[in-house]
């Protein structure tokens, strides 16, 4: 064994530790965004703009009706690290939601969980549970 390899060893193990910490927020859950006061569904998209796959419409629907609750949840398909998405109600705001099956299921949950009266720390709570790692 070469003099430097148990340094690289401990410089990647530190690494990974690192990396964990910050990705494992919340006791292993992410963290929710706050909704915006005033946000609004001006920005998603009107149904003549979303692809026709199965389940888009409902939740492109969801997103116009509660959009004060989709921007308060994280969306679990990790569009904030690829395309720096704010919260699930970003996804709507272009056609990904309509491409991305963890958006449709989260958007129909949260509109489902909502309509029946679910506070929002309950919404999330859902979502965390069947879609979170």
């Amino acid at each position: 064994m070469t003099p430097k390899l148990p340094w690289i060893i401990a410089g990647l193990a530190g690494a990974a530790v690192v990396g964990l910490v910050v990705t494992q927020r919340a006791g292993g859950l992410v963290m929710h965004p706050e909704p915006r006061p005033g946000v609004t569904a001006a920005q998603v998209l009107p149904p003549r703009m979303v692809l026709h796959t199965p389940g888009a419409g409902d939740a492109y629907a969801a997103a116009r009706s509660a959009p004060q609750v989709l921007d308060g949840v994280h969306c679990y398909c990790e569009c904030a690290k690829h395309f720096g998405h704010r919260s699930l109600l970003t996804c709507f705001e272009s056609d990904h939601g309509s491409r991305c099956d963890i958006c449709i299921g989260e958007a129909t949950l949260a509109m489902r969980l909502a309509s029946q009266g679910s506070s929002l720390d309950d919404i999330r709570h859902a979502i965390d549970q069947r879609f979170g790692s």
